[in-house]
């Protein structure tokens, strides 16, 4: 696991506190999505499907920001849409680092150069940029060509100016244990990003393509050659040791989908960003009258093939922190990860 030590420490120092306060439900991480519009077709995508008013939509600043501190997540993932489309984006980025919130704005780096003027270098803050293959895949998977390209001179600019760039793929069944080695061995390698997170395809009802997501049992067989041969330490993986045993199956856990919410322009989504069971106006609603029992695999038909890291990363990160021998095996993983 590559996160940076200081943002280690601060999560870590959060979940004590929750512990401390004896909260059984409380949010990781934020995904806000202050828009849904996007410059890109995305087959595994469905935001791009609401209805042309929605699309035209932009959160105001106060609104995403107040979310966020409202929930009270120590980090938050702007997603969309596009984020950088949203003509105010560089304050709300601004706004949440001066609260010292870990910021990742996810992208798919095709504005990126044009924008990154706006934003400033901070330890509080990423780039994320998503990658899915190598040139010819990635491209094919955002139906577009040109994106891998622009989206490598993207990261290698940021780089450059001293920003910290992340990356988020995603894979599919069609893809198999090489070719998700030769895109994490390019983003390590090569362009040598600062972390990186993995995800198998979750079968969202309004993407374009339903065909190529991954199940529970290809999910575990693809993850575990691909990490075979030492690649899970060598890579700078933005994940708790006990998500990649789950992705391995390894391990299987419970879904946590509450501590990593969702806030929309239509509200706090329930239960996930993944699904759609309505929406809330507060993180408090959300949490206390979620009936949270009835989502996750084996009891909703829908979480039937989900491995996701909304719903599973934050049970590994609290099963880590409730042993003593996860937490030094993750304090391990993180040291070394940093160093390479």
């Amino acid at each position: 696991m590559a996160m940076p030590l200081r943002q280690s420490i601060k999560v870590a120092t959060y979940l004590a506190e929750q512990k401390l306060r004896k909260r059984d439900k409380f949010p990781l991480i934020v995904e806000l999505e202050p828009l849904f519009a996007c410059n890109l077709k995305c087959e595994g995508c469905g935001k791009i499907q609401h209805p042309a008013g929605v699309l035209k939509q932009r959160m105001p600043v106060a609104q995403a920001v107040g979310a966020v501190l409202e929930s009270g997540a120590p980090m938050v993932s702007i997603a969309g849409g596009e984020p950088l489309m949203h003509p105010q984006i560089d304050e709300i980025v601004r706004q949440l680092v001066a609260k010292r919130k870990y910021v990742f704005l996810c992208t798919n780096a095709m504005l990126l150069r044009k924008k990154m003027d706006k934003f400033t270098p901070s330890p509080y803050f990423a780039f994320a940029v998503h990658i899915d293959g190598l040139r010819e895949r990635h491209d094919e998977s955002v139906a577009k060509e040109g994106v891998f390209d622009e989206a490598v001179a993207a990261i290698k600019e940021a780089k450059r100016r001293g920003f910290r760039v992340t990356t988020n793929s995603t894979f599919f069944n069609t893809d198999t244990p090489q070719t998700i080695i030769e895109v994490l061995n390019f983003l390590n390698d090569d362009l040598k990003v600062d972390e990186m997170m993995i995800s198998p395809a979750y079968a969202y009802e309004k993407a374009p393509d339903q065909e190529h997501f991954l199940g529970v049992e290809q999910t575990r067989e693809l993850f575990k050659k691909a990490f075979s041969g030492g690649n899970r330490l060598r890579w700078r993986l933005n994940h708790s040791p006990l998500f990649l045993d789950f992705l391995e199956g390894k391990v299987d856990f419970p879904c946590t989908a509450w501590a990593i919410p969702n806030y929309s322009l239509f509200g706090w989504q329930r239960p996930c960003y993944l699904m759609s069971d309505g929406y809330v106006p507060t993180y408090r609603e959300l949490v206390e009258k979620t009936d949270w029992d009835k989502y996750g695999r084996g009891k909703d038909p829908r979480c039937a093939n989900c491995m996701a890291h909304c719903g599973y990363e934050p049970t590994a990160v609290l099963a880590t922190m409730g042993s003593l021998k996860e937490s030094l095996r993750a304090m391990r993983e993180t040291v070394s990860g940093n160093r390479n």
